[in-house]
C-alpha cells in the first residue's frame, strides 16, 4: 500500500546566509515541504521548474537582488502569479515601498517573529486559494455557457458579441468595473436551460407549434434551476438573467409575467444586448438585419419588450458597440 503523497503547500525559501534559511526552516518546516535558494539566479530556475505556492525572498543578496528576482518572477506569465514575501533586514519606508512597486505581497523585518511569520505565510496562501476557486468557478460558468451553444447550434461570437454588449451598456449605467465584468462573465449562461429542451423542438427548422413553445418557454426556469441559488458573485447574476432575460417590461413575458423595474437589471440589460446581435446576425432562418432596422426596432419596444430608460442609453453607445461587433464578427460562410 503507497502512502498519500505529500499536499502540503510548498514555499521557496531565498537568502545567502545560511543561518538565515536555518531559521525559516525552522519555523516552516512542520507545515510546509521547503526548498531552499542562495541566490536570485537558482531562486528563478526552483521558481520556473517547481512552481512553489509562495516565495520567502531575501532583498539584500551578492548579484542579483530580491528586488530584481521579484521583478523578474513578475515579468514571466510562468511565475508572475506566485505571491512573494520579502524578508530583509531593510525596515525604512522607502525600502518597504520599494519592495511593493516590485512586485511583492508582503515585508517581513528582520529578525523575524516565527507566529508573525506563520500568520502571514498562512494568509497568503489563502488568498491564493480564493483566487484559485474563482477562476475555478469562472471556467465553469463559461463552460456550460459552452454547453448551451453547441446544443442550439448558436455560434461562441455571438455568445462574445452580446456579453461585450452587456458590459458596454452596464458601464454606461453607471456599474463599476468589477459588477460590470461579473455581467461579462455571467451573460454566457443565459441559455443555459435550452440544454434540457429536446432536440427535435430546439432544432426544429419550422414554426413550432403552441405546445412545443410551451416547452421552450421552460428553459429559462431550466436554466435558472441549473446555475442555482448564490448569494452573490457571477453565479447570483447568472441565475438571475438565466430565469428573467425573456421577460418584458409590459409583463407579458415568461415565465413569471414580471414588469417594469421588478425584472432584474441585469436581466433586462441582457434582453436587448441579445436581441440586438440577434436582429444583426445571420441565422439559419433570416438574413442580417441592418443596424439602422434594429436599432429602429429598439425604439418601437422601448416601454413594451425593453426598458425605455435602457434603450437610449444603449443607441447612445452605438459606436462602441460596432466596434465590438467587428471585433467578434461572424467568419464568413462559403457561398
Amino acid at each position: 500500500m503507497t502512502t498519500d503523497p505529500d499536499r502540503r503547500p510548498r514555499l521557496l525559501l531565498v537568502d545567502d546566509e545560511p543561518t538565515n534559511l536555518q531559521v525559516l526552516r525552522g519555523i516552516l518546516q512542520a507545515d510546509y515541504r521547503l526548498l531552499y535558494a542562495r541566490d536570485g539566479a537558482t531562486a528563478l530556475k526552483l521558481a520556473r521548474d517547481e512552481r512553489p505556492d509562495l516565495l520567502l525572498l531575501d532583498v539584500m543578496m551578492p548579484g542579483m537582488s530580491g528586488h530584481e528576482v521579484c521583478r523578474t518572477l513578475k515579468a514571466d506569465t510562468a511565475t508572475a502569479s506566485i505571491p512573494v514575501v520579502f524578508v530583509t533586514a531593510l525596515a525604512d519606508a522607502g525600502d518597504e515601498a520599494q519592495g511593493f512597486d516590485a512586485g511583492a505581497v508582503d515585508y517581513i523585518i528582520k529578525p523575524v517573529s516565527p507566529p508573525m511569520v506563520r500568520a502571514r505565510v498562512r494568509t497568503h496562501l489563502s488568498l491564493v486559494r480564493m483566487d484559485e476557486l474563482k477562476a475555478s468557478r469562472l471556467e465553469i460558468v463559461q463552460r456550460l455557457g459552452r454547453a448551451a451553444e453547441y446544443k442550439d447550434n448558436e455560434t461562441g461570437q455571438h455568445v462574445l458579441r452580446m456579453s461585450h454588449y452587456a458590459q458596454a451598456l452596464a458601464l454606461a449605467l453607471g456599474f463599476d468595473a468589477r459588477d460590470a465584468e461579473d455581467l461579462l462573465h455571467a451573460a454566457p449562461m443565459h441559455d443555459v436551460g435550452k440544454i434540457g429542451i429536446p432536440d427535435h423542438i430546439l432544432r426544429k427548422p419550422g414554426q413550432l407549434t403552441p405546445e412545443e413553445w410551451a416547452v421552450m418557454r421552460t428553459h429559462a426556469s431550466i436554466g435558472a434551476d441549473i446555475i442555482g441559488q448564490h448569494e452573490s458573485g457571477v453565479l447570483h447574476i447568472a441565475a438571475k438573467i438565466a430565469r428573467s432575460h425573456h421577460e418584458k417590461w409590459d409583463g407579458s413575458g415568461y415565465p413569471d409575467r414580471l414588469a417594469g423595474e421588478a425584472i432584474a437589471l441585469e436581466a433586462r440589460i441582457i434582453a436587448i444586448a441579445d436581441v440586438f446581435d440577434a436582429l444583426t446576425s445571420v441565422r439559419p432562418y433570416k438574413p442580417a438585419w441592418s443596424v439602422d432596422d434594429a436599432v429602429a426596432l429598439l425604439e418601437r419596444e422601448a416601454g413594451k419588450q425593453f426598458d425605455p430608460a435602457l434603450v437610449p442609453v444603449f443607441i447612445g453607445i452605438l459606436p462602441q458597440l460596432l466596434a465590438i461587433r467587428e471585433r467578434f464578427a461572424d467568419a464568413p460562410t462559403d457561398a
